[in-house]
């Protein structure tokens, strides 16, 4: 591995040589990288080399959340990677903005750009602001790299003394990473949540993204609340200011597909039935547990646990639906016992309510066989069990 500091300085990547290294190391191997910058540097300056080198490999981690094609054309720093906006949450939340009739937008703390290269895509013209240089930097390159510099303008600033007077919504995203780590008191943000909040009262429109930990009795009144996942995994929170204050919905993506708060009191506590239905994570960070439950005709298996439990098996997109064969209280020899008659040789554990770690389980229960299911370690009635099926 190269020693060095990736992306200090963008702009020598910036020039002819710059970027004809950057194509040269496209698709370096990790394994390889000393060997490739010992020959690449008996041509260039070995500080060119290094930076090309950590680009590439920003790059190559960048294409998760950007695609391969994007992430190949983008210029990252290592904190842009990490707190960057994946594409498909962007895309979705651009479309809505351009839904509601947005033409303008004040992207405060920017990054990288990957919000206003989406707002930009979606035909809306783009302030880009943050207050540190280099990233300011990378958000202007990439605005250039995609070719959408003539609707995106990247302003190196202090969001807290941004004007945003004449732009139809405002964009913020609050840094919520510190020296120590993430940061979930929604005041110690970066600027504060209270001050993004004031931004965005002063604008027609807006939208705040906020960690998806967020605690409800943090989201202001006059705001809507939509908690985001993209393939299962929830993402995100946003707090949109001039669309349906005090809303509550859930959206997944890909689709997109939502799910609205109709204010329905927790389903009551029922006995396991033959289905299991487990919530998407959005959904279940919505408080929209109950509404599910209404859907599939169901009730919970403990009062404090997201897991809604049926006798029929009915068809809702916010929810994976399991058929139950076993419930038994916890018990790992009688586990064991079961998945060896079974022939269980593939077992997928999920838990919630218990403290049980998978791997720990399977250790113990060492599943061997042709068959697989997948075993919910949770509480019925406040009682430890556990329930085996496998995906309706």
């Amino acid at each position: 591995m190269v020693d060095n500091d990736p992306v200090n300085d963008l702009a020598p990547l910036l020039t002819p040589e710059g970027r004809a290294l950057l194509d040269e190391v496209r698709d370096t191997d990790p394994a390889q990288e000393l060997a490739v910058a010992t020959r690449l540097r008996r041509d260039h300056p070995a500080e060119l080399v290094s930076a090309a080198l950590g680009q590439a490999r920003l790059r190559q981690r960048a294409a998760v959340k950007f695609g391969a094609e994007d992430a190949g054309r983008m210029f990252f720093t290592p904190n842009g990677v990490e707190q960057s906006t994946r594409a498909s949450v962007a895309a979705y939340r651009a479309g809505r903005m351009a839904a509601l009739g947005v033409a303008s937008v004040a992207d405060l703390c920017c990054g990288i750009g990957g919000d206003a290269i989406a707002l930009a895509r979606a035909g809306i013209r783009v302030l880009a602001v943050d207050r540190d240089p280099l990233t300011a930097a990378a958000a202007r390159a990439n605005a250039e790299a995609l070719d959408l510099a003539h609707l995106i303008e990247v302003r190196e600033a202090d969001v807290t003394e941004v004007d945003t007077t004449g732009y139809d919504a405002v964009f913020a995203d609050p840094a919520r990473r510190g020296g120590r780590g993430r940061i979930f008191d929604p005041e110690a943000y970066s600027p504060p949540l209270s001050w993004a909040v004031a931004a965005a009262r002063r604008a027609p429109r807006a939208a705040l993204k906020v960690a998806p930990g967020i605690p409800h009795e943090a989201v202001p009144q006059d705001a809507e609340a939509e908690w985001i996942s993209d393939g299962g995994d929830v993402k995100e929170a946003v707090l949109w200011f001039g669309t349906a204050a005090g809303a509550v919905r859930a959206t997944l993506l890909p689709g997109p597909r939502s799910l609205l708060s109709r204010g329905l009191p927790d389903p009551d506590v029922r006995p396991p039935g033959r289905y299991l239905y487990e919530p998407d994570g959005a959904v279940i960070r919505a408080h929209l547990v109950a509404e599910v439950a209404e859907q599939v005709g169901g009730g919970l298996l403990d009062a404090t646990i997201a897991y809604v439990t049926a006798d029929a098996l009915h068809p809702t997109r916010y929810a994976t639906a399991y058929e139950i064969t076993d419930h038994l209280p916890f018990n790992v020899k009688k586990l064991k016992a079961l998945l060896r008659e079974r022939q269980v040789g593939t077992l997928t554990v999920k838990k919630r309510g218990s403290a049980v770690e998978p791997e720990e389980l399977r250790r113990k229960v060492k599943p061997q066989g042709p068959h697989a299911a997948t075993v919910f370690l949770t509480r019925v009635a406040g009682a430890p069990a556990m329930l085996l099926g496998h995906p309706a």
